[in-house]
Order: structure tokens, then C-alpha cells, then sequence
């Protein structure tokens, strides 16, 4: 009898063990997400296209769909649930009225490519998770400058698909009435070849150029020991300098011949008198001229060549003495014409041929003027470089084609080691402002519909506002520098989510990576090969509420005022001055990663 007992007791805690995990089954069944090939990709679904470094925080943000609870990440290559979650329980709203919600994976950190997927919803783009997420990337953003040489034809050993026959020798450049001096007359014909290409026009910039190469030479400068050994596949790779700076150097040897070798004051710009078509480069031929001196220009060469001067002494000794005699010479220059500013309007109601391309018209350089006393002084040590600096202001603005004060702090703050003779107390109010704009920065975050330092400001999504999320970001990197404190690295890496998907658009904004980028881009080497795809590695300028252009946009609410047409040169050019800190920023990471 007892035996009996004994065996209805087990066959009933069998049936009871097996009853319980047949509705566990049923009830995960139902709570998970169904997943298969055909579930289709839902754009309120925002993240980084691209993907994640194992130990970052890992976040999508999810727009609308209020009833929806959790979330499953997708192993695309094992067709495998590998995390799931729940969505955040606080709703913010974005800038145009949709709720948002954050998922958040930071905890699942397998390397390897996935999908998000929301139940009963849609899934995400796809993207990956690897400790050199972004290392393709920040090539690119390299890469693409040497897309945008002048005077050269590019082979398809470097180019691929995007070879190109030779635009724009510039051997035979004549002096612009605005720009003749004792040295140089009227009509004159000189050479001026080499250079980057400014943004989607042809021309030669050097206000702009300016604030790139000065971006480009502070990355180096901060990670030396990677470019080292960074491959561009560039035409001089494989020689005794890296290859950063082997791009760097064919726009400085365009900027040294910018320069009048008579007074040492240095062109405004090397352009046509208007804007070319939509050709290719070679079809280009207009005359070009060099345009009107002014202050700005000359400081800002006077930085930059101080700051080659350098760098390059290690690698191209002989450049580096020309650098800083072309530095010197052209801060002479500015010291003896404070004021020479550049008024196209002006200029073109005295001289003929009117020209009317971009301006880069500044009416205070005051800023320049820092950045090239600060390069100046670290370079030099001499002291009369230091005395524009005593008195100079200190509060922080994020550094733009016009505004390059902080390029000079951020090398004083590089070399603070090595200068004794700064006054620790400057130097400390430096690093204070420093910080105190990068906590500025992340304050707010949480209440943005993306949760960026981007977006909490509406008044940061100006013409080019992808650049100021990159400058953002490379203060944020910066701060981090000074203090090793993780909150500031996941600030630069929100913004660099932002660029790549995580935003009102949906778009990453740069071409050729992700899986929604820019097709059209307002760019004259693409427009011309319109059977191509794009060429990759340019950060197309974005969300613009200005709207100048005046194309068709979806919307007209700050960060979501994009479109992506040829014709818009106000939301889809790209721009060197953009590309720069968009490089620094991806390679950075790459190389603090």
C-alpha cells in the first residue's frame, strides 16, 4: 500500500513538473519578440548604425509606441534571442512632439552583429558590437580628404571606383585687383597648386583650411603613437612619415604658397570669381584667382605653420624651418595690419571681377590672434608671444571656422608639461573653464528626446550643426584627458551616436556607413558622377533650421530640418571644416579605446 502511494506521489510530481514547464514555456513564448527574416525594419527604432564597443553603455531610443514593454536583442549570424529588457519607464518628449523611451543593452557585450526588435513592432537597423567598432570609420574620415585633393588625378590603386583625372593644376593663378602689392601686380600670373577642395565647391579657402588642418595636427599630436601605423592607403603610404600627416602636408603646401614673400601676408582665398557647375573637376576651367589679403587669413596660417613647424621636425626637418620663418613672417604681417578684414561686398564695389563665392567674412580676430600666439609661444618659447596671451579671454566657445580661440588652448593644455613658463594660475582658470563647459554640456541630457549633449540646445542646429556635435564631442574628449572621468568619454561617444543614427532623422549622416546615409549630398565630385555611389567618409552638414537653400524639407522643427537632396547646400553639403573634428572625434576613440 505504501509502495502505491509512492508511485502516484511521483507520477503526480512528474505530471505537476512537466504541466508548470510547458506554461513557462508558453508564457516566454508569448512575452518574447517573434523573430524572423522578414520582420521589418521600424524607423522609430534609433541608434548607432554602425555599433558599440563592448564596455560602452549601449542605447536605442524608441519614439512613440506607448504600449510597447520590452525588448530583445537579435543574434543575426546565430538567429538566437541573446539579451532582453525592458523599455525605460520615463517618457521624454523630442523637439517636434514624439514621446521617447530608452532601451538600454549596456549590460550584453558579446561581440558580434544584431538587431533590436521590439514585439510586435519591427526591428532595428542592424548593427555590431567589437572593440575597434569604429576603426573603418575614422580611416574614412581621413581617407575622404585625400578624395578632395586639387591639382591631382586619382589613381585606382588609391581611389577605386572614385578615380578621377586631374582638376584644378592652379599653375597659372592671376592676382586679383584686391590682392596686388609691390611684389605681386594686377593680372599676374602665379602657381598655387595643391590643396583640399573647401566643401561641395572647387575652390581654396584659407580661413577655413585654417581651422581643419589646425583640428587634424592637434589629433596627431594627442595620439601620435596611433597614426603611426595608420594605413590610408594614400599614395604616399609606406614612405617615413605617417600618413595623417602625409595628407595633412599637401594642403600645406598649398598654404605656403598663399603667402606674399614680399610683406608675408597671406590670400584670402584661391577661387573662381563664381561658383562652377556641376562638372567634374577637369571640366572646371574657369579662371582662378587669389582674392584680397586679410588679418584673419594671415593668423590663421601664422598658427598653423607654427604648429607644423613642430611636428613635422621629426620627420621633414628642412619643412619644418620653412613652417616656422612662413609662421613668424606672417605674424609680423598681422601685427602691422590689425584690421584687414575681409567685405566681399565692399571689395567687389571697387574691383572687378566681382567674386561672389564664400566668404568666410570675420570681423573680429581677436581669436585668431590667440591661436596663433599660443601655437607661436609652444613652438618658440618666446616670450612676446606669451604677452598676447597675459590679458587674453579665457572663457570658453566651441572652436568653428570663425571662433578658433580654443584651438590654441587646447595645445596650451597638451604642452602644459613642458611650459614652465606659464603662470600655474592661468593655467589652472584654463582647465577650469575647460571643465565647467563640458559639464555644460551633459547637464540636461536625460531630458533630451535622444538623450545627447547634441540636443540640449535647440540654438546648436545651425548651418553645419553635425559640427558642432563633433567639436562637442572633442571637448568632451578633452575634458576627459584632464581628468579620466568616464562620464565625459560616454558624452563624446552619445554624440558620436547621434551622428550615426541616434536622432530626430533617423540618418547617419555620414556617407557610405550605416544603413540609412546620405545619397545626395550637395558635392560637386559626386553630383558629377551621379552613377556612383557617394564618395564615404564625409559628414554631411545636417539638421539646419535656417533652411537657405531653399529646397523641400519634411519638416521645419530644429533637428529634424535635413534633407537629403543635391540641391540642399544648407543641411547636405560637406565641408573640410566639418570632416576634421568629425575625424578627430572617431579616431580618438578608436585610439583611447
Amino acid at each position: 500500500m505504501i509502495k502505491k502511494l509512492n508511485i502516484n506521489l511521483v507520477n503526480e510530481m512528474r505530471y505537476t513538473y512537466i504541466l508548470t514547464f510547458s506554461l513557462l514555456i508558453i508564457l516566454w513564448s508569448c512575452k518574447a519578440p517573434m523573430v524572423d527574416e522578414s520582420l521589418p525594419v521600424d524607423e522609430s527604432i534609433r541608434l548607432n548604425q554602425l555599433g558599440f564597443y563592448p564596455d560602452q553603455d549601449k542605447r536605442a531610443v524608441i519614439l512613440n509606441h506607448g504600449e510597447a514593454e520590452d525588448f530583445a536583442v537579435w543574434d543575426l549570424d546565430n538567429k538566437d534571442i541573446v539579451y532582453q529588457g525592458e523599455l525605460s519607464k520615463e517618457v521624454t518628449g523630442t523637439l517636434s512632439g514624439h514621446t521617447s523611451r530608452v532601451a538600454d543593452f549596456s549590460a550584453f557585450s558579446q561581440v558580434g552583429n544584431y538587431v533590436l526588435v521590439l514585439n510586435g513592432v519591427g526591428k532595428s537597423h542592424p548593427f555590431e558590437i567589437h572593440p575597434q567598432i569604429h576603426k573603418k570609420l575614422g580611416k574614412a574620415s581621413i581617407k575622404a580628404f585625400y578624395y578632395q585633393r586639387s591639382g591631382m588625378e586619382l589613381d585606382k590603386t588609391h581611389a577605386g571606383i572614385w578615380a578621377r583625372q586631374l582638376g584644378h593644376p592652379d599653375d597659372q593663378v592671376m592676382v586679383h585687383p584686391s590682392a596686388s602689392s609691390d611684389s605681386r601686380k594686377v593680372g599676374e600670373l602665379l602657381s598655387s597648386p595643391k590643396g583640399w577642395y573647401d566643401a561641395g565647391d572647387y575652390n581654396k579657402y584659407i580661413v577655413n583650411s585654417g581651422i581643419t588642418v589646425g583640428t587634424l595636427l592637434s589629433l596627431f599630436e594627442d595620439h601620435p603613437g596611433y597614426f603611426q601605423k595608420l594605413d590610408l592607403n594614400i599614395p604616399e603610404s609606406g614612405d617615413q612619415v605617417p600618413d595623417l600627416l602625409d595628407e595633412i602636408r599637401w594642403n600645406l603646401d598649398w598654404m605656403i604658397t598663399m603667402q606674399d614673400p614680399g610683406d608675408g601676408g597671406v590670400y584670402h582665398k584661391l577661387t573662381t570669381a563664381r561658383f562652377e557647375g556641376m562638372v567634374e573637376p577637369h571640366l572646371a576651367v574657369s579662371q582662378r584667382y587669389v582674392v584680397a589679403k586679410s588679418t584673419t587669413a594671415t593668423l590663421d596660417f601664422a598658427a598653423v605653420m607654427a604648429q607644423a613647424s613642430r611636428i613635422y621636425k621629426a620627420y621633414l626637418p628642412e619643412e619644418s624651418v620653412m613652417y616656422l620663418k612662413a609662421a613668424e613672417k606672417a605674424w609680423s604681417w598681422a601685427k602691422q595690419n590689425p584690421d584687414v578684414l575681409y567685405k566681399q561686398n565692399e571689395m567687389n564695389m571697387v574691383f572687378d571681377p566681382d567674386v561672389v563665392t564664400g566668404t568666410y567674412g570675420d570681423h573680429n580676430p581677436a581669436d585668431e590672434r590667440i591661436w596663433a600666439a599660443s601655437e607661436l609661444f609652444i613652438t618658440t618659447h618666446n616670450l612676446i608671444y606669451w604677452d598676447e596671451l597675459i590679458d587674453a579671454d579665457q572663457s570658453f566657445k566651441l572652436p568653428s571656422w570663425n571662433q578658433v580661440a580654443w584651438l590654441g588652448y587646447y595645445s596650451l593644455l597638451r604642452h602644459q608639461d613642458n611650459i614652465t613658463l606659464l603662470p600655474q594660475e592661468w593655467m589652472a582658470m584654463l582647465k577650469i573653464n575647460l571643465l565647467a563647459a563640458a559639464r555644460n554640456q551633459l547637464e540636461g541630457i536625460d531630458a533630451t528626446g535622444f538623450h545627447t549633449p547634441m540636443e540640449t540646445e535647440v540654438g546648436n542646429f545651425i548651418w553645419g550643426s553635425n559640427a558642432v556635435a563633433a567639436n562637442q564631442g572633442m571637448l568632451l574628449l578633452y575634458a576627459y584627458r584632464q581628468t579620466n572621468e568616464p562620464v565625459f568619454l560616454e558624452g563624446a561617444l552619445d554624440n558620436l551616436d547621434y551622428l550615426l543614427g541616434r536622432n530626430a532623422t533617423g540618418y547617419s549622416y555620414v556617407t557610405g556607413f550605416g544603413s540609412k546615409t546620405p545619397l545626395h549630398p550637395h558635392h560637386r565630385l559626386a553630383e558629377s558622377r551621379p552613377d556612383l555611389p557617394p564618395l564615404p567618409g564625409f559628414l554631411v552638414g545636417g539638421p539646419n533650421p535656417g533652411q537657405q537653400d531653399g529646397c523641400t524639407y519634411i519638416s521645419s522643427f530644429a533637428d529634424e530640418s535635413y534633407t537629403d537632396e543635391n540641391c540642399s547646400y544648407a543641411s547636405n553639403e560637406i565641408a573640410i571644416n566639418w570632416n576634421a573634428p568629425f575625424a578627430y572625434l572617431t579616431n580618438s576613440l578608436e585610439a583611447i579605446k
